[in-house]
């Protein structure tokens, strides 16, 4: 569907299948906020729960079945927050129903499953993304412009970081077999976050994971990354002080990303950019940007390329690479030894 330039353009009508935190507290007002979007359907296990968040949001309709949603004629896409291990399941009974899907990080449990995802997309020609809503953020494209103009010179290395505290045992990411754990959860980011930089696919990669004895879960990792033009080094954790941060390191210069993944949308963000002759911890320029929800700009260049038939910036391509290399940083971390991405 097209339409000519200034007329207004019918909103993607979008259902939600499951009511986690991150749907209710984040991608739901965010998506309800933005022009090209509407939530019309939510679907929860517990029924109740999802007439509490339809009406909420000002959803109209609540169900108390995934399957309900996917059948509900007036729903076009789906965002897909359910535990990680039923993305896949649910990304192909989307699509096969006929709905474009955003399905929440990571797309899949391993790259073979992401494999299959791109041939059930190529069989029903539905637009299916993997939610990485931070590559939209204004910071980002900054970022990327300057690496594009030459500002650091040759990328040689990134370092990056995201932790967080989390012991609650009844959290379905400190449950293990269902896609739990600090890898999937939170290091799929600056794994990403290098991949972006580089440009490039990554070559090896060696990683050591700590897992947590009760939980069973990977509780702290940390994985060296190797591309044709360099390093990246990332870390993650479940059970530490929160923290994230990136820096990308040139032969000419340097970018500092001061809170590159989860910047909150009422506040500020900041980029440093230094030089050769910058005074160690003191950068040459400082770039802010106005606070943005991230998860509204998600939604909305979704909805729009549904309606324009856009090519996808981050197709599914994309996201096997990344599988790729997440299922490289566990053979590592079980074999001691560097693996192929």
């Amino acid at each position: 569907m097209s339409a000519a330039k200034g007329d207004a353009v019918e909103p993607v009508r979008w259902g939600v299948l499951g009511a986690a935190k991150i749907a209710t507290e984040h991608v739901i007002p965010a998506t309800q906020a933005m022009p090209s979007a509407r939530v019309v359907a939510i679907a929860s296990r517990d029924p109740a729960k999802a007439r509490s968040v339809a009406d909420a949001h000002g959803i109209a309709n609540a169900y108390g079945a995934y399957e309900d949603v996917l059948a509900d004629p007036n729903v076009e896409a789906v965002y897909i927050p359910v535990p990680n291990f039923l993305h896949a399941e649910w990304t192909e009974r989307a699509a096969e129903a006929g709905k474009h899907v955003l399905c929440e990080k990571p797309l899949t449990m391993d790259a073979i499953e992401a494999e299959r995802m791109i041939a059930v997309r190529d069989r029903t020609g539905v637009r299916i993304e993997e939610a990485f809503m931070f590559r939209l953020h204004p910071q980002w494209v900054r970022v990327r412009e300057l690496i594009a103009a030459d500002r650091v010179g040759k990328v040689r290395a990134v370092q990056g970081i995201f932790n967080y505290g989390n012991t609650d045992p009844d959290d379905i990411r400190n449950k293990p077999g269902i896609g739990g754990g600090g890898v999937y959860d939170v290091g799929c980011y600056p794994l990403t976050a290098a991949r972006l930089i580089f440009g490039a696919v990554p070559i090896r990669v060696t990683a050591s994971i700590e897992i947590d004895p009760v939980f069973e879960t990977d509780r702290l990792a940390s994985a060296l990354i190797e591309f044709a033009g360099g390093l990246a080094s990332i870390v993650c954790a479940t059970q530490t002080a929160r923290y994230q941060h990136v820096r990308i390191v040139g032969n000419d210069g340097l970018i500092d990303v001061e809170h590159p993944f989860t910047p909150p949308p009422t506040k500020s963000c900041r980029i440093a950019i230094g030089g050769r002759t910058q005074i160690a911890g003191i950068p040459d320029e400082v770039e802010t940007f106005a606070p943005v929800n991230q998860y509204g700009l998600q939604a909305e260049a979704f909805s729009q390329a549904v309606r324009s038939g856009a090519a996808s910036a981050f197709p599914l391509e994309d996201a096997l690479l990344n599988m790729r290399a997440l299922d490289a940083v566990f053979r590592s971390a079980q074999s001691g030894r560097w693996e192929d991405v």
